[in-house]
């Protein structure tokens, strides 16, 4: 045993499917080089927030950990490394949970910038999910977060007879 090899456990890079699916949101959050405010009240709305006191509202005790964790972890390796361990950990199920939380996360401050929707595409191929298939789920998460629908009576989507439906080709 090394002098160092005490500290190596204490790095939190065991990755498992929870860490992963806060490492990928960080990776998402700072793909345009900066964290807004919208995608931290996501980060919060996702790992659970908590009154920190003083009109503070931080990760909950519960979670903190893992964050630290993902932080951690996103210091230190590359998306490519990061998709490479996670990927073959996670099942179908938590991999769509993870790219929708991405879209929801890339769409709270508005448009997803470039580097995020590139981002997005790197996570669909290592996860292996088609556009395709993943296309129905795109359509509902931006319907959720387009809140023009309640400030733009011209929006397209509030003309008499716009029906809502999913794309299931």
């Amino acid at each position: 045993m090394g002098l160092f090899d005490m500290f190596k456990s204490d790095a939190g890079e065991q990755m498992t499917p929870h860490l992963a699916f806060a490492t990928s949101l960080l990776y998402m959050m700072s793909a345009d080089g900066e964290i807004d405010n919208e995608e931290i009240g996501h980060l919060l709305s996702v790992l659970g927030g908590q009154d920190q006191g003083g009109g503070v509202i931080g990760v909950g005790a519960q979670n903190q950990k893992l964050l630290d964790s993902a932080v951690k972890y996103r210091r230190k390796h590359s998306l490519d490394e990061f998709l490479r361990e996670a990927a073959p950990l996670l099942s179908d199920a938590q991999k769509m949970c993870i790219l929708l939380n991405l879209i929801d996360s890339s769409l709270a401050d508005g448009q997803p910038e470039p580097q995020e929707q590139e981002l997005f595409g790197k996570f669909m191929a290592a996860f292996q999910v088609t556009e395709e298939r993943f296309r129905p789920f795109f359509e509902v998460m931006l319907l959720k977060n387009d809140r023009s629908v309640f400030t733009s009576q011209s929006h397209p989507k509030n003309q008499p007879g716009y029906q809502v439906k999913l794309s299931l080709s």
